[in-house]
C-alpha cells in the first residue's frame, strides 16, 4: 500500500482518516460502512481535518488491539488487511477493507436493526430498515424489481400499454412478459414483477405512489423563486419523453443562423439530458418511500435527482470510467430493448462527451443523503484561473513525486516566503495538496492534485 499516494488524496467513500483509536467507535462504523458499501481503506495516525501525519505509538500493540475490536464488534464477523506503514521515524495503521459478501454488517452492540451503516461520501451513515432490506437483496442477487407481487393476479399489467411501447421494435406476444420478467410464477400462478408493475401496471400509482417525476423550473439559483411546474404520473417510457420536453421548454435559449435555416439551440445538451434522466429512472430505488425523482432547472445548471445511493461496491469514480451495475433489470431490460439505453454502462460516458462537445464543464455525479444526483452547468465552472506564475508551480509538481517549498522557490525564481503565500493559495483552490505533520513541518512536500 502506498502511503503518499493515500495521503494525496482527499477523504471520500473509500478513504477516511482516523488520527487515533481513542474513541474507537468512529472506527468500527467507517468499518462496517465500508464493508457494506464499496470497501475502503482507514488510515490511523492521519488527521481526518488536515491530513497531518501524527503517526501510531506502539503500532503492533495498536494492530491487535484494532483486530481484537473488529473481531468483537462487528457481525457477522470481519478480516480486514490491517499493514504498518512506514512514515518517517513513526508509523501509520492502514486498514484495508474489501466490499463484503455477507452484508450487512453491523456492530454487535447496536444490533442489526441499529448497527447497520453504510458510506455516502466522506460520513458513516445509520442504515435504515428499507436499506438493510435492500442490503440483502444485494447479497442475496435479487433486483427489488424482479421480486414477485403476489397480492395481484395475470391482468394487473396493461398488456396493451406494453405492445405499444414494443410496436415500433417489434411485436409483443403475452409469452414474452414472462421472458422480460414483466411476470413470474408465483405458488403456481402468474402474476406481476415490481418491475413489471412499475411499467406497466394498471394501479400502478396504489402500489407506488412516489413512482413519479417531479419537474420545476426555478428562477434564478436557488428554489426560492419557482416559476413552472410539472407532475410527470405517466407510465415510465412516456414520462421520459415528457420530461426531456419540459427540459427542452426551458432550456431554449437561442437560435443559430444558417445560410437557408434557423437552428434552434441549447443552453443543455440534448445527449446529456436525455441520459441523465434515463439513468435516474433506470436506477431510482424504488423501495424508497416518500420522495419522487426530482428534475431541477436554474438558470446556471440543470439537477436530476433520483432516491436511491450507487448500487454497493461502486464508486462516482467508476462510473466515469464506464462501470456499471444494473440496480432494476426488469427496467433496465426493457429500456435496453426500446433502445432508450444503448449500451450498458455507456450512458455516464456519453453524458460526459456531450457535455464536452458542448464546451460545458462535466457533469457533476454525487451521493446526497440517500440520493443519487447529476448536475449539469449550463456554464463552464471551469476551475480557478492562475498566473504564470503558478502554472510553473504546478508543471512543476507535474512529475507526482512531490516538493518542498524550498524546491520549488528554486524553480520559479522566488523567495521560499513568497512561494509559500503561493503555495497556500493553490492548496486552498485544490489545485495543489501538502503533506506533513503540520503546517510548520520543514519537511512538508507539495503534490498537484489533478
Amino acid at each position: 500500500m502506498d502511503l503518499i499516494d493515500l495521503l494525496k488524496r482527499p477523504e471520500g467513500k473509500t478513504l477516511e482518516f482516523k488520527r487515533d483509536l481513542s474513541s474507537p467507535e468512529g472506527t468500527l462504523r467507517a468499518i462496517v460502512a465500508f464493508a457494506n458499501t464499496a470497501g475502503g481503506v482507514l488510515l490511523l495516525g492521519v488527521e481526518d481535518t488536515t491530513r497531518h501525519v501524527r503517526g501510531v505509538a506502539k503500532p503492533l500493540a495498536m494492530e491487535e488491539r484494532l483486530a481484537n475490536l473488529i473481531s468483537d464488534s462487528i457481525l457477522p464477523r470481519l478480516m480486514p488487511d490491517i499493514e504498518i506503514l512506514p512514515w518517517r521515524r513513526t508509523h501509520v495503521l492502514a486498514v484495508q477493507v474489501y466490499p463484503s459478501p455477507g452484508r450487512p454488517h453491523y456492530l454487535r452492540r447496536a444490533g442489526l436493526d441499529g448497527g447497520v451503516y453504510v458510506r455516502v461520501g466522506s460520513t458513516n451513515r445509520r442504515a435504515d430498515r428499507e436499506l438493510i432490506d435492500e442490503l440483502r437483496r444485494f447479497a442475496r442477487g435479487e433486483p427489488y424489481d424482479e421480486q414477485a407481487m403476489p397480492e395481484c393476479d395475470s391482468e394487473a399489467l396493461d398488456f396493451r400499454a406494453a405492445s405499444e411501447s414494443f410496436a415500433p421494435i417489434r411485436k409483443l406476444n403475452r409469452a414474452d412478459l414472462e421472458t422480460l420478467r414483466l411476470m413470474t410464477r408465483h405458488q403456481g400462478r402468474k402474476v406481476p414483477t415490481v418491475g413489471g408493475m412499475l411499467l406497466f401496471g394498471k394501479e400502478r400509482e396504489r402500489h407506488f405512489p412516489d413512482a413519479w417525476i417531479q419537474a420545476g423550473r426555478f428562477r434564478g439559483t436557488d428554489k426560492t423563486h419557482i416559476t413552472d411546474t410539472l407532475k410527470i404520473k405517466s407510465l415510465p417510457l412516456r414520462a421520459v419523453e415528457e420530461t426531456v420536453a419540459f427540459v427542452q421548454k426551458h432550456a431554449l435559449h437561442g437560435m443559430e443562423i444558417g445560410a437557408v435555416h434557423r437552428k434552434e439551440r441549447w443552453n443543455l445538451p440534448p445527449v446529456a439530458v436525455r441520459e441523465a434522466i434515463v439513468n435516474a429512472v433506470v436506477h431510482t430505488d424504488y423501495s424508497q418511500l416518500g420522495a419522487p425523482i426530482r428534475v431541477s432547472i436554474f438558470d446556471d445548471r440543470l439537477e436530476v435527482e433520483n432516491p436511491g445511493l450507487l448500487p454497493f461496491g461502486l464508486t462516482v469514480d467508476d462510473l466515469r470510467y464506464g462501470v456499471s451495475k444494473l440496480r432494476n433489470r426488469v427496467i433496465g431490460r426493457v429500456f435496453h430493448e426500446i433502445g432508450l439505453i444503448e449500451q450498458w454502462g455507456s450512458g455516464i460516458q456519453r453524458m460526459m462527451a456531450a457535455c464536452r462537445d458542448a464546451g460545458l464543464a462535466p457533469p457533476v455525479l454525487e451521493e446526497i443523503g440517500t440520493r443519487f444526483r447529476v448536475t449539469i452547468h449550463t456554464t463552464s465552472t471551469g476551475a480557478s484561473s492562475v498566473d504564470k506564475t503558478d502554472q510553473a508551480i504546478l508543471d512543476a509538481l507535474a512529475a507526482g513525486n512531490g516538493l518542498s517549498t524550498q524546491e520549488i522557490a528554486t524553480v520559479i525564481g522566488l523567495t521560499a516566503r513568497a512561494t509559500r503565500s503561493r503555495l497556500l493559495k493553490l492548496v486552498e483552490h485544490g489545485l495543489v495538496r501538502e503533506i506533513g505533520t503540520s503546517r510548520q513541518d520543514p519537511k512538508r512536500r507539495y503534490f498537484r492534485t489533478g
